[in-house]
């Protein structure tokens, strides 16, 4: 490769340290705002993790102070001793973290009394702790005596975080500046006029003299270090680039049929999760026999159709649904027949139970469960007795049953009571009752 004279490659150095808008002189800038706006995000980001902390350690404080005073406050609240409440409320409020105190005593039939100690404003970004304040007048009772509230100082806080933050800023600050230097005067002393003979180098490349070679003519070059490492390299990437072009299109052609056709296995791929998917999620949910609910859906509808009644104040009534003399119908007609009369039970069930809500499920064997939202007693009767008629219409018959030569079903009703039932087995349990009682009292009925 024809090298540049000497005196040409100078004169391609020197203007670098002058002009305006030589590389140098960006680089100076570019550093200088980089390391201030890194100051800048450092700060901020620093400073809100400082907050945060500040906030978490004086919540800290404040649950310490509220586990120390709680159980004191709420006897001498029991007790009415205004002394002890006077000397506690002080001792709280002088503690360092407390700007705040709020003690609201609650008696039945009264206006609740409101005691307070301040050393700063309520408003602001302090922490604040509130408790409720019971005592156990008896053992396995609680009362609820009042409510304490602690806010924490924001002067102090404020305090703590411009103490941080400023050691903050003086620490960035001082490694921004260091670090910007190291690198102006690193890249000027030894990057700047080799970058620019590179650049020559580059400009005037053509396929036409791509073997010519780049030489920078360091004389004390480190071997193997940067600059040299890019020599090397631009030399190999010029001897490999005419290749390169010729087999470009090529290559081009065979990422495109192969990105085809990987999007063409992605979708294939993907259809075949999201079936599996469902699937599995219907299997998951649905008795294999029957295809009703089985008893894990029925107990994460039970749940939530429990919380619903019981916060909107709605009726909720359960059907618990046994096939009489099951057991004998399997010995007398055969395993294979019993699945059949149990698909039949899950037909009918599911022609009655059509409204929006009503869930029928099997939860095992021979026994079936209904959860009918919105209904009460009466309903939920009504609905049972359709269950019975519709299943007498389908005559199945039960040549061991003693009290129908067809399939019969004893079910059992109840309605949720929210004043006894805190949770919906305890419904359960009384339509299970009712079921046990159908049963006793001959089968073939529907008791509530």
């Amino acid at each position: 490769m024809s090298q540049p004279p000497e005196h040409e490659i100078y004169d391609l150095a020197l203007p670098l340290s002058t002009p305006v808008g030589s590389l140098g002189r960006r680089l100076v800038g570019a550093t200088l705002m980089f390391c201030l706006l890194f100051t800048l995000a450092t700060v901020a980001v620093r400073t809100w993790f400082a907050w945060d902390n500040n906030q978490g350690t004086m919540n800290s404080e404040l649950q310490l102070i509220d586990q120390v005073f709680q159980g004191t406050l709420s006897r001498a609240v029991w007790e009415m001793d205004r002394d002890a409440l006077q000397a506690q409320l002080d001792s709280i409020a002088k503690a360092a973290p407390v700007g705040h105190v709020e003690l609201r005593i609650l008696r039945a039939g009264r206006a609740p009394e409101v005691l307070e100690r301040s050393r700063t404003e309520q408003d602001g970004n302090a922490p604040r702790l509130h408790r409720e304040l019971t005592v156990e007048p008896y053992p396995g009772a609680s009362e609820l005596v009042g409510e304490f509230t602690i806010v924490g100082d924001q002067t102090l806080l404020w305090r703590r975080l411009w103490k941080e933050v400023a050691s903050i800023v003086i620490t960035q600050v001082i490694q921004s500046l260091a670090l910007a230097g190291l690198i102006m005067g690193m890249f000027n002393r030894s990057v700047t006029v080799h970058v620019q003979h590179i650049a020559w180098h580059l400009g005037r490349l053509s396929p036409a003299n791509l073997r010519e070679r780049l030489s920078l003519g360091r004389t004390t070059a480190s071997d193997n270090d940067e600059l040299q490492l890019l020599e090397v390299g631009v030399n190999d990437l010029q001897d490999k680039l005419a290749t390169y072009i010729e087999r470009q299109h090529q290559d081009e052609v065979a990422l495109a049929a192969s990105r085809d056709r990987l999007a063409e296995l992605v979708q294939e791929r993907t259809a075949e999760l999201l079936a599996a998917n469902v699937r599995l999620q219907e299997l998951s949910r649905h008795d294999s026999l029957t295809g009703l609910a089985n008893r894990r859906y029925f107990d994460e509808m039970k749940t939530v159709e429990f919380q619903r009644a019981t916060r909107h104040h709605q009726p909720l009534a359960v059907l618990m649904c046994d096939v009489d003399f099951f057991k004998k119908y399997n010995d007398a007609h055969g395993h294979a027949m019993g699945d059949d009369c149990l698909r039949t039970v899950a037909q009918i069930l599911r022609k009655v139970f059509t409204r929006s809500g009503e869930l029928p499920a099997r939860l095992g064997g021979e026994e079936f469960a209904v959860l009918l939202p919105g209904a009460d007693t009466e309903q939920a009767r009504h609905a049972a007795d359709r269950l019975r008629l519709a299943l007498a219409e389908e005559r199945l018959l039960h040549g061991a049953s003693s009290v129908s030569p067809f399939v019969t079903l004893s079910i059992g009703v109840a309605q949720l009571d929210p004043d006894t039932m805190h949770d919906f087995d305890r419904l359960l349990q009384s339509a299970d009752q009712a079921l046990y009682r159908a049963k006793s009292q001959g089968r073939d009925r529907v008791v509530v």
